[in-house]
C-alpha cells in the first residue's frame, strides 16, 4: 500500500479525512500518530513536499506546542533537531500527516487531497 496516514482517532479533522479517503475508496494505511509517529525518513520526505518549510510539519495549536514553547523553540534547532523531535512526539505532528510514493501533505483540505490522492 502506497498511502500511509497518520491520523488521531479524537481529531476532527483526521475523521474528515478518513471518510474522504473511504468515500472514494482510496487504499490507505492508517496509522495512529500519537503511538507511531513518522520516522525522520518520513518526516525529510514530507519537509520536501513541503517545500522545505519545517513549521508546516508542526501541529502548531497543539497543547505540546504550546507547553514546549515551541513558537520560540522553532526557529532556533536545526532541521535534524527538529526532525527528532517530531519523530519522538507523534502530538507535536500535523495532522492529519498522509505520505504517498512520490506525494504528501499535512492537514485536510479535500480540494488538495483530490489532486494529490484521488
Amino acid at each position: 500500500m502506497s498511502l500511509r496516514v497518520w491520523a488521531y482517532a479524537g481529531c476532527d479533522t483526521c475523521r474528515k479525512a478518513q471518510k474522504f479517503l473511504a468515500e472514494r475508496k482510496i487504499a490507505h494505511e492508517l496509522i495512529a500518530i500519537r503511538e507511531h509517529p513518522p520516522g525522520v525518513a518520513e518526516l525529510r520526505a514530507m519537509l520536501a513536499h513541503m517545500g522545505g518549510d519545517l513549521r508546516r510539519l508542526f501541529n502548531t495549536s497543539g497543547q505540546d506546542y504550546r507547553a514546549q514553547n515551541m513558537k520560540e523553540r522553532l526557529p532556533a534547532l536545526s532541521t535534524d533537531e527538529a526532525l527528532a523531535l517530531l519523530a519522538a512526539n507523534g502530538n507535536l505532528v500535523k495532522r492529519p500527516f498522509a505520505l504517498g510514493k512520490d506525494r504528501g501533505t499535512v492537514g485536510f483540505q479535500p480540494e488538495e487531497w483530490a489532486r494529490l490522492f484521488a
